[in-house]
């Protein structure tokens, strides 16, 4: 059974930085492609960022560029986001999933960025 685990989020000012982690179980982590979405109030689940299975970022979002990061550590079926120069717009649950899979999500983890 496919597993995620996000953690990490928190409550900070505008302008700070706040780093995610997310542990995969019951796949063999280092041959997919991972993706961090956020969900905000009212809106739709987007994709913000992924990584691929060999670590390059793919599907950077423009609203996120040049703030955040994504990586991995295979051997620790981990993926990591770090997030800098916080925004308000950027309040939402975070979760990581397969990229293009519907199915197993999280609990997420939350952020919330006060203006």
């Amino acid at each position: 059974q496919v597993q995620f685990v996000e953690s990490g989020g928190g409550l900070v000012q505008a302008g700070g930085s706040l780093s995610l982690s997310c542990t995969a179980s019951g796949i063999t982590f280092s041959r997919y492609a991972i993706g961090w979405y956020r969900q905000a109030p009212g809106k739709q689940r987007e994709l913000v960022v992924g990584i691929s299975s060999i670590g390059g970022t793919t599907n950077l979002a423009d609203s996120v560029k040049g703030r955040f990061t994504i990586s991995r550590d295979n051997g620790k079926n981990t993926v990591y986001l770090q997030m800098n120069r916080l925004k308000p717009e950027d309040t939402a649950v975070y979760y990581c999933n397969i990229i293009g899979s519907s199915k197993s999500w999280g609990q997420g983890t939350q952020v919330t960025v006060a203006s």
